[in-house]
């Protein structure tokens, strides 16, 4: 991992490597795998944050799946803008099929908050929800999280897909605010 990298008008620091990533993507994998065994799943990935997370978890998966992507925003620099914007729909058909939400990470909860009640209307089989990244200190949601890669402190972060005003979606690595 390669020191601080300067994004704009901020500076980062690193704060998990790649290689920690990819052990949490497969450990996430194995515990979908086993628990959906059988079954075939409908991966919703959130847009853009969780594009890369999304990609190297379903590499991961080795039960039937399918993936479809929904854009919502609720960030402007570095903190929730509280309005979530759903920019692009989904295709797919929901009702009596097994559906796993795809986010880079949960802080609020905010969006989730938004968009989990359009969803349960489709009466889906079941409605899981995984994350890479979950920020306990800062969720003010009460829904359940079934698959939570990591818990991080409260601070802001960049890469792997997440970004800091669009830029860092990038670095491999995992950097956060200094």
């Amino acid at each position: 991992m390669s020191q601080i990298v300067q994004l704009k008008d901020k500076s980062f620091k690193p704060f998990i490597s790649a290689e920690e990533i990819a052990e949490v993507n497969k450990q996430l994998a194995d515990r979908i795998n086993a628990d959906f065994e059988g079954k075939e799943v409908l991966f919703i990935a959130i847009l853009n944050g969780s594009f890369v997370f999304a990609a190297d978890l379903v590499r991961e998966i080795k039960i039937s799946n399918k993936i479809s992507f929904v854009k919502v925003a609720s960030y402007e620099g570095l903190s929730s803008s509280g309005t979530v914007k759903k920019l692009i729909g989904l295709m797919d058909a929901l009702e009596n099929r097994h559906v796993i939400i795809l986010e880079d990470i949960i802080d609020t909860g905010n969006t989730l908050d938004k968009l989990l009640p359009s969803l349960q209307a489709e009466k889906p089989a079941s409605l899981s929800l995984c994350t890479l990244l979950f920020k306990p200190d800062a969720f003010e949601a009460s829904f359940d999280i079934d698959y939570v890669g990591k818990s991080i402190p409260k601070k802001f972060i960049v890469g792997y897909g997440l970004d800091y005003d669009g830029y860092g979606r990038n670095l491999k690595d995992i950097y956060q605010i200094v």
